[in-house]
């Protein structure tokens, strides 16, 4: 089910188990298309009580394994690197979107008008994200793509001038999206006296 390359990196960190686990998780998660585990229990296809396949799903999600920088990083190091060598361009969009009760700060590679997140956060607050928010989403992206040229992208929200000297300190191109009343000055030339 999992492309091989998938299962290679995967099998660097999960036990056999674990990955045939996570493999039968995947699976159910397309047929079922519900998160809720109580649901995923009562279909999960393995040979023991609905109760026990509860608690085996919540102690697998709960693996230290199960983190985006072992597990995910790896893998969209590969995806990326199969389709746009080092050294090139590649734009991340850094976007903050509603889930449920969360905001979720998250940035994402863009690539054939598709995007493939990279890394985020659930923020419990309301309202925009902070500098320091941005940064701690940001830092990790920057340090697995340092080998590309970097464009990072937002909109309206992340158009603060700390966030753009903070990316210009590091040499990272961006664009961020302005809001319609705000003005620009070029630095004025020093007058010599």
């Amino acid at each position: 089910m999992l492309p091989q390359f998938y299962q290679t990196i995967l099998g660097k960190y999960l036990t056999k188990a674990q990955l045939i686990t996570l493999n039968m998780l995947l699976w159910v998660l397309q047929t079922q298309k519900q998160v809720k585990i109580e649901k995923l229990a009562a279909v999960f296809p393995l040979p023991i009580q609905e109760n026990s396949r509860r608690r085996h799903l919540q102690r697998f999600l709960r693996l230290n394994a199960l983190s985006v920088v072992l597990l995910w990083f790896p893998i969209i190091k590969e995806l990326l690197f199969r389709e746009i060598k080092p050294g090139k361009k590649l734009i991340v969009a850094l976007d903050r979107t509603q889930w449920r009760d969360h905001i979720v700060l998250m940035a994402s590679a863009i690539y054939h008008k598709r995007a493939f997140p990279i890394f985020w956060e659930l923020l419990d607050k309301d309202g925009a994200s902070s500098l320091a928010e941005q940064q701690k989403v940001l830092r990790p992206v920057i340090r697995l793509l340092r080998r590309y040229k970097l464009v990072i992208i937002g909109d309206r929200e992340f158009h603060s001038v700390e966030l753009a000297q903070w990316l210009h300190r590091q040499n990272i191109s961006f664009v961020f999206r302005q809001k319609k009343d705000t003005t620009f000055r070029q630095k004025r030339p020093k007058v010599n006296p």
